[in-house]
């Protein structure tokens, strides 16, 4: 067993590092160049039956910002603080096309002890349901139900879910799992101060690992033009995300328990993140919106400084997980620094 090795659930994953969904693998091409950076596993862009959500991509936008908020050219030279704000949608593809597609994907990916996992937007339950069963009756090994994409209430009712109920969670959740017997990973919003609960629900109604969490919804006002950039509200993510994510790991980890998979996204860019988010508790991490601007060579990257940094270390990926979250401790047990905040206060 390799020192990467990872289990997540019944799925062993040869190293912890997922390609996650985004438009770079809406193309055949996309989910082949991941899977040969070496990554444990490559999630499809995501579908539903919903004609709108299929629109919605039409319309979709992309910038890139800079620290000052200001649009900057969309390259792989971009600063490492650069943050993507976007309004997306789901594949062009027909459900059946997008089927036949990750079907085959996932044969190939198994020849390179790898995964193509298959994404559904929940719509509606009959749908979703239906939609699963297919999914595998093809015979694709896993399938991510995602529950908490940031543009449901931006976006045209019925296309897209993000779901806030814990109640609610259970009731899709549990629908899916009892159509279906193959791993089932449940992904969730981060919109939310009731994250944890949210993953509870999830992994109560038999999600077997929870994705956490999804991009935000904001708002970027255009100085110049007074309008809003990109003339609505986007949804929002980078590198400053990960303290975020981190949080939502630990707290997720307390509620389930530390043998409950979670599967961390949102704020990843290298190596170094990929062993912070399985400090935190993350037993894998999904990396997406950063390869979508910097290109595939990042994922290569980032798993080859993951893997230099377990040797350095002489420690296996599941022995890094959730060792910063269970050492937490609370404010109130810190030691007594009598006055230490005039040392960071201005000087006269």
């Amino acid at each position: 067993m390799s020192q990467s090795q990872i289990k997540v659930g019944r799925v062993d994953l040869k190293n912890p590092l997922i390609a996650g969904s985004a438009e770079h693998l809406i193309d055949a091409d996309g989910v082949r160049r991941a899977l040969h950076t070496g990554v444990g596993a490559v999630v499809v862009k995501s579908t539903n039956r919903s004609e709108a959500a299929r629109d919605q991509l039409q319309r979709a936008e992309y910038m890139l910002l800079d620290e000052n908020w200001r649009s900057i050219p969309w390259n792989a030279q971009a600063p490492a603080n650069a943050f993507v704000a976007c309004r997306s949608g789901l594949t062009p593809q027909s459900f059946d096309a997008w089927l036949d597609q990750t079907a085959q994907l996932d044969r190939e990916a198994k020849m390179l002890e790898s995964y193509t996992v298959a994404s559904l937007i929940f719509d509606e339950i009959d749908s979703t349901v239906q939609m699963a069963r297919q999914v595998e009756q093809a015979g694709i090994r896993v399938l991510e139900l995602n529950i908490g994409t940031p543009y449901a209430s931006q976006a045209a009712k019925g296309a897209v879910s993000t779901e806030l109920e814990p109640r609610r969670v259970t009731e899709i959740v549990a629908a899916v799992r009892g159509a279906v017997s193959l791993p089932l990973w449940v992904k969730i919003t981060g919109q939310s101060e009731r994250v944890p609960e949210l993953a509870d629900a999830a992994s109560q109604a038999g999600g077997e690992a929870i994705v956490m969490a999804g991009r935000l919804l904001g708002l970027i006002p255009d100085v110049d033009t007074f309008e809003p950039m990109l003339g609505t509200t986007l949804g929002v993510g980078g590198f400053w995300n990960l303290p975020l994510t981190c949080q939502w790991l630990a707290l997720a980890r307390t509620r389930l328990g530390a043998d409950k998979p979670l599967i961390a996204t949102n704020g990843a860019q290298s190596g170094l993140d990929i062993a912070r988010m399985m400090l935190a508790g993350a037993f894998a991490v999904q990396m997406s919106s950063p390869v979508m601007l910097r290109g595939f060579e990042l994922l290569s990257q980032a798993l080859s400084e993951f893997e230099s940094y377990l040797a350095e270390k002489k420690i296996s990926a599941p022995e890094l997980i959730g060792r910063a979250a269970d050492s937490r401790k609370t404010f109130a047990a810190m030691p007594l620094r009598k006055d230490n905040w005039r040392n960071y206060i201005p000087s006269a």
